[in-house]
């Protein structure tokens, strides 16, 4: 019967807001789980409660929604310690995606267009979006258009990881702007010839 609560509560996942603990609970019946995780099934308020003061710890609601509603016996403070641990790693597996910004103008020479693309590659590694945009000003804004394109698309090649377009190269109102985003299967793809390669060495 362990399996059983093990998948309602994959199903039913344990509520992110405060959890309802002991005299809190509403419900007048509860699935219980044990202290160990044994299946005390469902019992009347009255009897979990006494349950869980039999062994000294509390009643926890952990699945309020589902009928009746699960609760489990244990340490309520252990159980939001071990709640906000899952919280915070979770957290920090989810990395926010923006939209980083490169510039570069018709003048700009092949050292700082190299530091520029790696930069974007570090960019699009993390997961972010690259705005590259050719910066005009004067005489330039009246170049060829294809020309001006052209240099654009020149850096862009110069980006050390493998992209796509997520928006294709304009005219902005500062000059030509493009947007790429990471190609994640070319790029493993890539790393793994890259290593087969050296391997073989």
């Amino acid at each position: 019967m362990q399996s059983f609560f093990v998948l309602l509560l994959y199903k039913f996942p344990v509520a992110t807001d405060r959890l309802h603990i002991n005299k809190e609970i509403r419900a007048q019946e509860l699935r219980v789980i044990g202290a160990n995780g044994e299946n005390l099934g469902v019992l009347p308020l009255a009897a979990a409660l006494a349950a869980a003061k039999t062994a000294e710890l509390d009643l926890i609601e952990i699945s309020p929604l589902v009928v009746p509603p699960i609760a489990k016996i244990m340490d309520y403070g252990k159980f939001e310690y071990e709640r906000s641990k899952k919280e915070k790693a979770t957290r920090a597996k989810v990395k926010i995606s923006e939209t980083k910004e490169i510039q570069i103008k018709v003048g700009t020479g092949d050292n700082d267009m190299a530091l520029k693309a790696k930069k974007a590659a570090e960019w699009l590694a993390e997961g972010h979006r690259v705005r590259a945009e050719l910066f005009l000003k004067g005489r330039y804004k009246g170049m060829n258009e294809e020309f001006l394109k052209a240099r654009l698309e020149k850096f862009l090649l110069r980006v050390p990881y493998a992209y796509k377009m997520a928006e294709p190269i304009t005219k902005s109102i500062k000059g030509f702007a493009g947007v790429i985003e990471r190609d994640l299967a070319t790029q493993q793809k890539r790393n793994k010839e890259l290593k087969q390669k050296n391997e073989n060495q």
